[in-house]
């Protein structure tokens, strides 16, 4: 089984628009949004769920006003101000508290509650494409690291039941957290840049992480002929790293025009950019294979 993840150091770079035409052209594959914070691959695929499941993590705090005798310990001691005094009584700032348990642990009439909190949810889905695993974190939440792990335990557990052979995964933007959740394991990671400053400058920084946990990578550039002399470095620097590029995609506004009708690239339109992306998945598949031979 191998668990390909497409990756990009910033937004905007096509990963997603891509990740949907390789699980178009995929077969038999689990499909997975890793990115919990913002996802959009569902608004391609148009996932109908099967399951839905409550995601769980953390602890936040309540007080009982009906046991709370005013004493004002929680709030002197609450670090992050989410304790309110209010005529009302003292009650807790669900967005301020951080689940550290010093009220509750400080209130000498134990009358604070401290219990899970639930930060949003994730699915398993059906889509045209195959099985689909993808979440949604709620506004403000945190702990989107252990949610992409989450998912990914989800993702194999799929795999292995239903006997795929592969896992593809449209992983989150940037560098941070979930993304370390996110590449740390995989088999291959498919790095998507575009011809810019800001999009070489990201893309240096998630080859770091990336060689960092040891993944295997290559490169696709998008929207290539946006700006050749960019592209010509990125090609360079993928060169003295060792980097394979395995392909250079050009700019095509069909990739606007299938994402407005919910469709792939690739199932779309016979453009020269759908033909690149068709062969940019085989290359991708044989990188996969060379990765685990070696």
């Amino acid at each position: 089984m191998h668990e390909i993840l497409i990756i990009s150091g910033k937004g905007g770079t096509g990963k997603t628009s891509l990740t949907a035409a390789f699980a178009h052209l995929s077969h038999d594959a689990v499909l997975c949004d890793l990115d919990v914070d913002a996802p959009d691959l569902h608004l391609i695929l148009q996932p109908s769920d099967t399951e839905k499941i409550p995601f769980v993590s953390g602890f936040e705090a309540r007080i009982r006003s009906a046991d709370c005798t005013q004493c004002g310990l929680c709030h002197e001691m609450c670090r992050f101000e989410a304790i309110r005094d209010t005529d009302d009584g003292f009650s807790v700032d669900p967005v301020r508290c951080e689940g550290c348990g010093v009220c509750v642990h400080f209130c000498p009439e134990k009358a604070i509650d401290f219990t899970p909190r639930e930060c949003g949810w994730w699915r398993i889905a059906r889509t045209r494409f195959g099985t689909m695993v993808h979440a949604q974190l709620h506004p403000g939440e945190e702990n989107s690291g252990k949610l992409v792990a989450l998912l990914r335990t989800q993702a194999k557990a799929l795999a292995k039941e239903n006997g795929a052979k592969l896992i593809l995964s449209d992983g989150p933007p940037g560098i941070g957290c979930p993304v370390i959740s996110a590449v740390s394991g995989a088999d291959l990671a498919v790095m998507i840049t575009e011809p810019t400053p800001s999009g070489f400058h990201d893309l240096e920084r998630v080859v770091e992480l990336a060689d960092h946990f040891r993944v295997p990578t290559a490169v696709i550039i998008n929207k290539t002929d946006l700006n050749k002399s960019v592209s010509g470095s990125i090609q360079a620097y993928c060169a003295d790293k060792g980097l394979p590029v395995l392909a250079e995609i050009p700019f095509d506004t069909d990739f606007v025009h299938a994402m407005v009708q919910g469709q792939a690239i690739t199932e779309f339109t016979d453009s020269a950019a759908s033909r690149a992306v068709r062969e940019v998945w085989e290359r991708v598949l044989q990188q996969a294979a060379a990765f685990d031979a070696a």
